[in-house]
């Protein structure tokens, strides 16, 4: 049977990786599915990061390597860059709202039930763990940084422009906590159009 292509993978440069890439990116993956695996079925404090070393059939060196704490698996990802790509490429005449609107919607999109599931579960951990909210902050901030250069592109602006970096805010804001609603209020699988919604309120200037 023919493997289905990831999101990541339909979205990434046309340029194959070379082979340690792509071992680098299967040990990656297998860190990670045998680390959520287990964040299921035994708890998140529960899991040392040795098991999950053994889950994955790696070291616990080499998990370091990949992330280098507990929190990491969960928190850090490789959408910021391809997300970021795709908003340069956005008509120059959409506003910074709609293009991320329409880049967000097109990427989700493209998951994979399994990519769904995945993602779900990262999600879920993020919001009732306290430990990962308290890291959430930094994974926040490097992607306000990412988003924020490719908006100051369209632009012809600075990252650190003021406006720039109260857009970008402003719109990761809207998006945690249109993603926090449907958490909880177990509404997950209205995901996209909340999310849609939520940026359709600030492309409305917030009419509250």
């Amino acid at each position: 049977m023919a493997r289905t292509m990831s999101a990541a993978e339909r979205s990434a440069p046309r340029t194959a990786p070379g082979l340690r890439e792509r071992k680098k990116i299967k040990t990656r993956r297998a860190i990670r599915q045998a680390a959520y695996r287990l964040f299921v079925e035994q708890g998140y404090d529960a899991t040392p990061v040795d098991r999950i070393a053994e889950a994955a059939d790696v070291s616990p060196s080499t998990v370091f390597r990949y992330f280098p704490t507990k929190e990491d698996i969960v928190l850090t990802d490789e959408y910021d860059a391809l997300i970021a790509a795709a908003i340069r490429e956005r008509p120059l005449d959409e506003s910074p709202v709609a293009a991320l609107r329409r880049v967000l919607l097109d990427l989700l999109g493209q998951f994979t039930a399994a990519e769904r599931k995945e993602l779900l579960t990262r999600l879920t951990l993020v919001r009732g763990i306290p430990a990962l909210r308290a890291r959430l902050g930094e994974g926040l901030a490097t992607t306000s940084a990412t988003l924020g250069e490719a908006m100051a592109e369209r632009s012809g602006r600075s990252p650190d422009d003021f406006e720039v970096r109260v857009t970008v805010g402003a719109i990761l804001g809207a998006l945690q906590e249109a993603i926090f609603h449907c958490l909880d209020h177990r509404r997950v699988e209205d995901m996209e159009a909340t999310l849609d919604q939520a940026l359709d309120l600030l492309s409305c200037g917030l009419p509250l």
